[in-house]
């Protein structure tokens, strides 16, 4: 099963990992979109998109007609949610033009802490 993982971790954190896998020449475990805060992920993955994301994991490519016919929604409502996602890298475009979601499954991972001085990242 092609599964993405979405996380949440400073970009000098994701681009060290990044440079270690690159330097190693072996593929990454899982393909990984990371977002610098859970504000930034939340902004993006709103409700409406994480229903567009459920409906086009592991569909293949589509329309954006069929995107909106498949979450019962506006169609030019989706188009403005597929532009997002497309800009932040989490729907990718086919060759033929098509909006795809290159996977079966997604998983979520994020770690808050409360250290004393309120609750971070890590």
């Amino acid at each position: 099963m092609k599964t993405v993982i979405l996380d949440v971790r400073a970009p000098k954190k994701a681009m060290q990992e990044f440079t270690q896998t690159w330097k190693s020449g072996k593929a990454a475990k899982a393909a990984r979109i990371s977002f610098a805060s859970p504000e930034l992920l939340w902004k993006i993955l709103t409700a409406k998109r994480w229903e567009l994301l459920k409906a086009l994991c592991g569909a293949g490519p589509v329309s954006i007609r069929e995107a909106a016919r498949r979450t019962e929604r506006d169609v030019k409502a989706v188009h403005g949610d597929v532009t997002a996602l497309l800009n932040a890298g989490v729907l990718e475009r086919s060759d033929d033009g098509l909006i795809v979601f290159p996977y079966e499954a997604v998983k979520l991972e994020f770690l808050l802490v409360n250290k004393g001085t309120g609750v971070d990242l890590i």
